[in-house]
């Protein structure tokens, strides 16, 4: 029986994980499930539950693995990482041995969207700005349970992936407003990174933010719908969305005029002119939002260098399972070839 490739998308949220056939297509899993990742203790527990259901209901083909290649947010280092916000562990070579030896290869969750970006179609892709692409260097940001970043660097003839660890860079005000929103969450947490607003949890932080500074109005409902859900930051866009609350409005406005700015600094920082991707679980639903401008407004506010942001592209990603499609095409080598990964 001809072996499978287990492909996973980690987050500090959810994990999704699947089995594709080495010959098939990297966007046509034979089995899938997507779980909490909070309720497991480890990914090797998700893992050997998911490939213990699979079971026989594979088409005849093996269910082992024999190449796992699995994108995980947090830092990636010789093949291991901590997680970023889950209390995990990970070490290929451990989970190589989970697998029965199979080749191994861990990557951070935007290097592994990164791979998957040629995979999208133009139904996957929502422009934000059309700009005018030049030959050069691509960026992705990505904001959900945390805030990630990628670079892609062109060499001439492709596109390579390069991890980041830039949403956790030190959080630049550009107003007075925000100056007040830096003290604020100092004074919280002690340190202000991006991440910490450009977050699920920074969003429901940022609208504490204006409640307490006295910041728009709420009706009590919403006020009390926010301290009672277990994701605050979705009663926050709802609330924003249908019009329910100008907090929530003020809340989300502000949110994507931070977000559309990092995503300016890491544009620059990369040179991004061959074009900019938002990625993650916020931005999709804020999308009749980003469509009014904030975003791209923002992106392009950069003073001397504003004509070169500009030019810039920038789309936002429509599919949530990108990173799936692009762990899965690098154990298919559709990527690259190699990654460190055990054997």
């Amino acid at each position: 029986m001809r072996r499978m490739i287990l492909a996973g998308d980690v987050g500090g949220t959810k994990t999704h994980l699947a089995l594709f056939d080495p010959n098939g297509s990297a966007r046509e899993p034979v089995a899938d499930r997507k779980v909490s990742s909070a309720g497991f203790d480890s990914l090797e527990a998700i893992v050997r539950e998911f490939l213990a259901g699979v079971g026989a209901g594979v088409g005849g083909r093996d269910a082992r693995p024999a190449r796992a290649v699995f994108g995980i947010a947090g830092p990636v280092v010789d093949n291991t990482v901590d997680t970023t916000n889950l209390p995990w562990h990970i070490d290929a070579a451990a989970m190589s041995d989970v697998l029965g030896g199979a080749r191994v290869d861990l990557m951070n969750d935007l290097e592994s969207t990164a791979w998957g970006l040629p995979l999208l179609g133009d139904r996957d892709l929502e422009t934000l700005q059309s700009g005018t692409p030049a030959r050069g260097n691509r960026v992705l940001i990505a904001a959900g349970t945390g805030l990630g970043e990628a670079l892609l660097v062109w060499d001439g003839g492709t596109w390579r992936p390069s991890a980041s660890e830039g949403g956790h860079t030190d959080f630049g005000p550009r107003d007075a407003t925000e100056d007040e929103l830096l003290r604020w969450l100092r004074a919280k947490y002690g340190r202000a990174s991006y991440e910490r607003i450009l977050s699920g949890k920074g969003l429901a932080d940022l609208h504490r933010f204006h409640a307490e500074t006295g910041r728009g109005a709420e009706p009590a409902e919403v006020a009390r719908a926010f301290a009672a859900a277990p994701d605050p930051a979705a009663v926050v866009t709802a609330a924003a969305l249908d019009g329910a609350s100008e907090r929530a409005r003020l809340t989300v406005e502000r949110f994507i005029s931070i977000y559309g700015a990092e995503a300016g600094n890491l544009a620059l920082k990369g040179l991004a002119v061959a074009g900019v991707y938002v990625g993650g679980g916020i931005a999709p639903r804020l999308l009749p939002l980003l469509r009014q401008g904030g975003f791209v407004r923002a992106f392009g506010d950069k003073g001397r260098l504003s004509p070169v942001l500009a030019r810039m592209p920038v789309a936002l990603i429509l599919d949530d399972r990108t990173a799936l499609w692009g762990a899965a095409a690098v154990a298919m080598n559709a990527g690259r070839t190699t990654h460190g990964g055990s054997s």
